[in-house]
Protein backbone atom coordinates (compact mmCIF):
# COMPACT_ATOMS: atom_id res chain seq x y z
CA UNK A 1 0.00 0.00 0.00
CA UNK A 2 1.41 3.35 -1.01
CA UNK A 3 1.22 6.02 1.53
CA UNK A 4 -1.53 8.82 1.60
CA UNK A 5 0.17 11.55 0.15
CA UNK A 6 0.17 15.23 2.11
CA UNK A 7 -2.57 17.63 1.83
CA UNK A 8 -2.31 20.59 -0.39
CA UNK A 9 -0.53 23.35 1.32
CA UNK A 10 -1.60 27.06 0.68
CA UNK A 11 0.74 29.62 0.37
CA UNK A 12 -0.11 33.62 0.26
CA UNK A 13 2.85 35.72 1.60
CA UNK A 14 6.41 35.78 2.51
CA UNK A 15 5.74 34.72 6.08
CA UNK A 16 4.08 31.37 4.52
CA UNK A 17 7.30 30.68 2.66
CA UNK A 18 9.52 31.20 6.21
CA UNK A 19 7.09 28.44 8.13
CA UNK A 20 7.66 26.25 5.72
CA UNK A 21 11.91 26.29 6.62
CA UNK A 22 13.12 22.95 8.80
CA UNK A 23 9.57 21.74 8.76
CA UNK A 24 8.48 17.85 7.37
CA UNK A 25 8.78 17.31 3.42
CA UNK A 26 5.59 18.26 1.00
CA UNK A 27 5.14 15.22 -0.72
CA UNK A 28 3.94 15.44 -4.36
CA UNK A 29 1.11 12.49 -5.77
CA UNK A 30 2.27 9.90 -7.83
CA UNK A 31 2.51 10.56 -11.42
CA UNK A 32 3.35 7.91 -14.03
CA UNK A 33 5.77 8.35 -17.06
CA UNK A 34 4.82 6.04 -19.44
CA UNK A 35 6.06 5.17 -23.24
CA UNK A 36 4.06 7.87 -25.33
CA UNK A 37 5.66 10.70 -22.72
CA UNK A 38 9.19 9.29 -23.13
CA UNK A 39 8.58 9.36 -26.90
CA UNK A 40 7.35 13.00 -26.65
CA UNK A 41 10.14 14.29 -24.66
CA UNK A 42 12.47 13.03 -27.07
CA UNK A 43 11.21 14.17 -29.94
CA UNK A 44 10.94 17.46 -28.52
CA UNK A 45 14.63 17.47 -27.22
CA UNK A 46 15.92 15.45 -30.32
CA UNK A 47 17.58 12.57 -27.42
CA UNK A 48 16.29 9.75 -28.92
CA UNK A 49 18.72 7.49 -27.17
CA UNK A 50 17.67 3.88 -27.70
CA UNK A 51 17.47 3.09 -24.07
CA UNK A 52 14.73 5.82 -23.77
CA UNK A 53 12.93 5.15 -27.24
CA UNK A 54 13.18 1.65 -28.23
CA UNK A 55 11.35 -0.86 -25.91
CA UNK A 56 12.44 -3.87 -28.18
CA UNK A 57 16.45 -3.39 -27.79
CA UNK A 58 16.03 -1.97 -24.59
CA UNK A 59 14.70 -5.53 -23.61
CA UNK A 60 17.48 -7.32 -25.06
CA UNK A 61 20.72 -5.16 -24.52
CA UNK A 62 19.77 -2.55 -21.66
CA UNK A 63 21.14 -3.37 -17.88
CA UNK A 64 17.95 -1.96 -16.96
CA UNK A 65 15.51 -4.62 -18.94
CA UNK A 66 13.51 -1.97 -20.29
CA UNK A 67 13.31 1.61 -21.86
CA UNK A 68 13.97 3.79 -19.03
CA UNK A 69 13.03 7.53 -18.70
CA UNK A 70 15.07 10.26 -19.08
CA UNK A 71 17.04 11.94 -16.68
CA UNK A 72 16.07 15.60 -17.54
CA UNK A 73 12.26 14.94 -18.40
CA UNK A 74 12.82 13.58 -14.68
CA UNK A 75 13.93 16.47 -13.50
CA UNK A 76 11.43 18.67 -15.47
CA UNK A 77 8.69 16.86 -13.64
CA UNK A 78 9.62 19.36 -10.40
CA UNK A 79 7.97 22.32 -11.27
CA UNK A 80 4.53 20.69 -11.97
CA UNK A 81 5.01 18.24 -9.33
CA UNK A 82 5.22 21.36 -6.45
CA UNK A 83 2.40 22.91 -8.29
CA UNK A 84 0.52 19.95 -7.49
CA UNK A 85 1.13 19.62 -3.91
CA UNK A 86 1.53 23.64 -2.98
CA UNK A 87 -0.95 26.49 -3.72
CA UNK A 88 0.50 29.47 -4.32
CA UNK A 89 -1.52 32.86 -4.16
CA UNK A 90 1.29 35.32 -5.46
CA UNK A 91 1.44 37.46 -8.71
CA UNK A 92 4.08 35.86 -10.22
CA UNK A 93 5.93 32.98 -9.84
CA UNK A 94 9.51 31.93 -12.05
CA UNK A 95 12.16 29.23 -11.68
CA UNK A 96 15.16 30.81 -11.03
CA UNK A 97 17.47 27.83 -11.73
CA UNK A 98 19.29 24.61 -9.81
CA UNK A 99 22.78 24.27 -8.04
CA UNK A 100 23.12 20.79 -7.47
CA UNK A 101 21.51 17.88 -9.63
CA UNK A 102 22.26 14.08 -9.85
CA UNK A 103 20.40 11.34 -11.31
CA UNK A 104 20.72 8.82 -8.51
CA UNK A 105 18.54 5.26 -9.99
CA UNK A 106 16.96 4.44 -13.57
CA UNK A 107 13.12 5.29 -13.57
CA UNK A 108 11.69 2.37 -16.20
CA UNK A 109 9.03 3.60 -18.34
CA UNK A 110 5.91 3.09 -16.69
CA UNK A 111 7.02 4.12 -13.30
CA UNK A 112 5.13 6.44 -11.08
CA UNK A 113 7.10 9.13 -9.56
CA UNK A 114 6.72 11.93 -7.19
CA UNK A 115 8.22 14.62 -5.20
CA UNK A 116 9.55 15.59 -1.88
CA UNK A 117 9.77 19.21 -1.24
CA UNK A 118 12.09 20.29 1.62
CA UNK A 119 12.54 24.67 2.45
CA UNK A 120 16.10 24.86 3.21
CA UNK A 121 15.74 28.42 2.48
CA UNK A 122 14.28 32.11 2.14
CA UNK A 123 15.42 35.24 1.37
CA UNK A 124 13.71 38.71 0.08
CA UNK A 125 14.10 39.77 -3.43
CA UNK A 126 14.31 43.06 -5.19
CA UNK A 127 10.30 43.52 -6.35
CA UNK A 128 8.50 42.34 -3.53
CA UNK A 129 9.23 38.76 -3.47
CA UNK A 130 11.23 35.71 -2.08
CA UNK A 131 13.45 33.36 -3.04
CA UNK A 132 12.97 29.57 -1.96
CA UNK A 133 15.32 26.87 -2.28
CA UNK A 134 13.98 23.49 -2.48
CA UNK A 135 16.15 20.11 -1.46
CA UNK A 136 14.20 17.74 -4.19
CA UNK A 137 14.42 14.34 -4.13
CA UNK A 138 12.22 12.75 -6.80
CA UNK A 139 11.21 8.69 -5.69
CA UNK A 140 10.25 5.94 -8.41
CA UNK A 141 8.00 3.47 -7.32
CA UNK A 142 9.30 0.29 -6.53
CA UNK A 143 6.47 -1.84 -6.00
CA UNK A 144 7.69 -2.93 -2.27
CA UNK A 145 4.72 -2.31 -0.20
CA UNK A 146 6.68 -1.29 2.23
CA UNK A 147 9.39 1.42 0.07
CA UNK A 148 7.23 4.48 -0.61
CA UNK A 149 9.49 5.00 -3.58
CA UNK A 150 13.04 4.86 -4.58
CA UNK A 151 15.49 8.05 -5.03
CA UNK A 152 16.04 8.21 -8.61
CA UNK A 153 17.30 12.55 -8.81
CA UNK A 154 17.56 14.89 -6.31
CA UNK A 155 18.65 18.32 -7.07
CA UNK A 156 18.52 21.76 -5.48
CA UNK A 157 15.87 24.12 -6.93
CA UNK A 158 15.16 27.30 -6.45
CA UNK A 159 12.34 29.44 -6.88
CA UNK A 160 11.25 32.98 -6.66
CA UNK A 161 7.33 34.04 -5.99
CA UNK A 162 6.34 37.84 -6.26
CA UNK A 163 3.73 38.80 -4.04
Amino acid sequence: MTPARDAIVELADADAWRALVDAAPLVSEWVRIDQPCIDTFADATGDRQWIHVDPERAARESPFGGTVVHGFLTLSMIPSLLEKTVAMRQRMAVNYGLNRVRFTAPVPAGSRVRARFQVEGVTDVDGGGVQVVWNVTLEAESGAAEDGGKPACVAEFITRHYF
